[in-house]
This record gives C-alpha cells, structure tokens and sequence, in this order.
C-alpha cells in the first residue's frame, strides 16, 4: 500500500497527490533513538564560553608575600593562590571542554525520519506547490499561513517550520519578522528543528530533493 499525501497551492486548495518514501515518512516511533539523537545534536552544538582562570593565569602574583621562616604565619608562595581572595580558581570551568558526542550517521537520519513520521501521522505536515510571492510583504505571508493554519492544521497557536528546496530572499525577508516561524533549506534540515515546532511545511520539491537524497 502506498503512502500518500495531497499537494496544495498557495489558497490551501488541493492540487494533485503525492506518493512518499514509506522508509522515510511511514517509520515507527522510537523515543531511545530520538533522546540519544536530541542529545547529541544539543552537544554538539553546544558553545563552552565559562572559562575561569587557574593560578597561573591570574595577573600579579610574583612576588612572596613574607618571607618563608620568622613571622608566625603560615607559609605562602604567591598571593593568587586559590586559598587567597583575588587568587585563582581550583576545579573552575574552562574554555577547553569538550562536549561533542559521536552519533552514528543511520542513527541520525533514522531520528529525522522518525520526527517526519510523527508529523505527518499527526497531521501536523503540509505540502505546498511552491512559494510564488509578488513583492516583499510579510503581512501577506501571515495571510498565506493563516489559511494553510485554519483549514489544513486546524490550529490557533503558530509554531511553523517553513521548508524551501532553494533559496528564496523574498520568502525570506517575508517571514523573518513574524513570531515563532522559522524558515530553512531542504539542505539544513534536522531534527531539532522539526521538534521545535509543532507544524511543519514543506515545498513539493523539497519533499523530492530529500527522498531522492535518502533512496539512492
């Protein structure tokens, strides 16, 4: 049996059907490979910007702040120790961490399968045509989204990944200010991104591009 799904135009009007790669958009859940996918994907993209310093790379620090014998008090070599306030940090962060995590390339791609399986299941995924707009107009796009929200996703609350097969400054200088809709490349697809939102539309060919990509 085969996997379809309907194609639609700009209005959110059916158009034509579409058969979709069923090892890609029919894969049952699997919440262990999603969790070590997600985690992966945060650590790797994970910036390490606490850095504190040790005692060698506070400033200052040279000289001996009393000679070693004849005073009473305890020994001490330098006044950055980390017992001293001023001195260095003992077990601090530091800027050399390193926080990537390996994931096997199957494993990843089967994840993003996974969350495309999930939203289509759900109804949560749209086809359109292709994005023809006129002018720059971001109040257009909201009106264009608006009719795919009210009579294909049946929702009020907007969380939209917009999915394009090329680059599109028009499309992309129209959405960029509106509120929780984000635009990528069929190139830039992951898996964060389709979990981060609740709807997801998809152009016809980037729909091609990717089940070309994947069933070679």
């Amino acid at each position: 049996m085969s996997l379809k799904i309907k194609i639609h135009n700009q209005a959110a009007e059916e158009v034509k059907d579409m058969e979709l790669a069923e090892n890609i958009f029919a894969v049952p859940v699997n919440t262990e490979l999603l969790h070590q996918a997600i985690v992966a994907q945060n650590n790797n993209s994970r910036q390490v910007l606490a850095h504190t310093k040790t005692k060698s790379e506070v400033a200052g620090g040279g000289k001996k702040p009393w000679k070693q014998k004849g005073t009473g008090r305890a020994r001490v070599g330098s006044s950055r120790s980390p017992i001293w306030i001023g001195g260095g940090v003992t077990f601090g962060p530091r800027k050399d961490r390193n926080f990537k995590q390996k994931i096997n390339q199957k494993m990843k791609q089967k994840a993003m399968f996974i969350a495309l399986s999930d939203r289509l299941a759900s109804k949560s995924l749209v086809v359109i045509d292709g994005f023809k707009l006129p002018e720059y107009k971001t109040k257009a796009v909201s009106n264009l989204i608006s009719t795919f929200e009210k009579k294909i996703l049946n929702t009020d609350r907007r969380s939209l990944l917009i999915v394009s097969d090329r680059k599109d400054d028009m499309l992309k200088y129209s959405v960029r200010n509106l509120e929780n809709i984000k635009l990528i490349n069929i190139d830039n697809i992951n898996l964060l991104d389709i979990l981060n939102h609740r709807n997801l539309i998809i152009t016809e060919q980037a729909v091609v591009a990717f089940s070309k990509r994947y069933n070679q």
